[in-house]
């Protein structure tokens, strides 16, 4: 399952302005992204642990 989330996040932050065609030129997107994906693995860390 982690696998398929981090392959995903690297799709998804490389490629999905072309994919999905949002527009981004200062990178808030992607800035979203990056943080739902680290706060999304630090929630997963804390309730396994």
């Amino acid at each position: 399952m982690i696998g398929l989330a981090v392959a995903m996040f690297i799709a998804l932050f490389g490629w999905g302005a072309q994919y999905f065609g949002w527009h981004d030129p200062v990178g808030k997107v992607q800035l979203a992204l990056f943080t739902s994906f680290v706060l999304g693995a630090l929630c997963g860390y804390k309730s396994k642990a």
